[in-house]
């Protein structure tokens, strides 16, 4: 589990005791009884690396001491409730609504998820715009993809970020199929493989623009 392993490392002994607030150096060595030095040096390349970021500082003796917290890209990688929660939430909609409605609304979500994770529609060729959209469901959302070229372009996935939902769910993969229509400009066919382990393909057609 991601999760555990994160807290499970030397780094994680520190993230741990940022999940219950901000706290100084001498804070996090003293609960962790290591020297001062040593948990400075692991700050400044978490801070580095984007895992926590100074929020202020706090009086000291000879000068003040600064204060760190999780980010908040952290704080909602070590969450748990995202995917139960959205679970239940396609569930709802399941159970509620008509099958084609459920499929209309997940697909103004991945238009809307586009919008929201790309400020403007990639520009050039193409295949340019069928890499940026696989780099950014890369960078964005989890996925491990690539692209293929076989008579027009394939993005497929080693596996799915979604694979709890889309396997009882297919609409969630035309809100991804929307997403990505929403990026590379051109009429998108989802292929994503939903039996044992899910994985994500969607074909995009040449001089299918929209």
């Amino acid at each position: 589990m991601l999760r555990q392993q994160l807290l499970d490392t030397g780094r994680g002994r520190i993230v741990s005791l940022l999940q219950r607030g901000p706290l100084t150096v001498d804070d996090i060595a003293s609960r962790l009884e290591l020297s001062a030095s040593g948990i400075r040096a692991q700050i400044t390349a978490m801070e580095r690396d984007g895992v926590v970021q100074r929020v202020g500082s706090r009086p000291g003796t000879t000068r003040p001491s600064r204060i760190f917290e999780l980010t908040p890209e952290v704080e909602q990688l070590l969450s748990r409730a995202y995917i139960p929660l959205l679970t239940q939430l396609v569930e709802v909609f399941a159970t509620g609504l008509p099958p084609r409605q459920v499929d209309k609304l997940l697909r103004q979500v991945g238009k809307k998820l586009a919008g929201q994770l790309s400020a403007a529609r990639p520009s050039g060729t193409l295949r340019s715009r069928v890499v940026a959209a696989s780099a950014l469901l890369n960078d964005q959302l989890g996925a491990v993809t690539h692209v293929v070229q076989n008579g027009g372009y394939v993005i497929r996935g080693e596996g799915c970020p979604l694979s709890a939902l889309t396997g009882k769910h297919p609409a969630v993969c035309r809100a991804m199929e929307s997403l990505v229509k929403e990026i590379v400009g051109a009429s998108v066919h989802e292929c994503c493989e939903r039996a044992q382990r899910p994985r994500c393909c969607f074909e995009i057609k040449p001089g299918a623009s929209t």
